[in-house]
């Protein structure tokens, strides 16, 4: 199974983002039917942890591991993260363009629940990328398929959008397939915050 650990913003900050997506020039290029791959906003979601692929016999050490860094995150006074999906920018360059939206607001906090995520999957010997954490939402992933000024001009445009603040009340374990659709995930678990 391939499963990543996420916190996931409301519909009403998902939705104020969409139509700030939909005055890009991504959007406009999406609109006339080129493939510039945008994120469907049933599944933007901020990444805490990635564990890959991971056999279904260690589900239960996996559900043991983040419900104790759920447990350590409340303990610790971080409950209720109040953000904001606000900034942005792009990772990559020509074929791997990706466009993202940053946060803010008490951004601390989702660094030590990603902390507290990681620690607890490497007590439990559970695999996890080391990568460090950088909290943001894939917009879209344009690749090659926009010119690179109007990428850029997309960037500059996320640097100034802010959506509307919201609080991280539960700590999710997901699984990610992938087919020739596109990624389907399923809710395997929850956690509040």
């Amino acid at each position: 199974m391939r499963l990543f650990v996420a916190v996931y913003p409301p519909a009403d900050s998902v939705d104020h983002l969409g139509a700030q997506v939909a005055r890009l020039r991504v959007g406009a290029v999406s609109a006339a039917g080129i493939d510039v791959r945008l994120a469907d906003p049933a599944h933007l979601h901020v990444t805490v942890g990635f564990l890959g692929d991971v056999e279904a016999a260690r589900l239960v050490e996996v559900r043991s591991a983040l419900g104790l860094a759920a447990e350590g995150f409340r303990a610790g006074r971080h409950a209720l993260a109040r953000l904001s999906l606000s900034g942005g920018g792009r990772f990559g360059q020509g074929r791997s363009t990706v466009l993202w939206v940053g946060l803010r607001g008490e951004v601390e906090a989702l660094h030590v629940l990603a902390g507290l995520v990681r620690s607890r999957l490497r007590q439990a010997r559970l695999p996890y990328d080391v990568r460090p954490f950088r909290p943001h939402l894939t917009v879209a992933r344009p690749g090659d398929r926009m010119e690179p000024a109007d990428v850029e001009a997309d960037q500059a445009a996320l640097d100034d959008y802010q959506g509307p603040e919201w609080p991280a009340t539960e700590l999710l374990l997901m699984r990610s397939q992938l087919d020739s659709r596109g990624p389907r995930y399923d809710r395997l678990a929850a956690w509040p915050l």
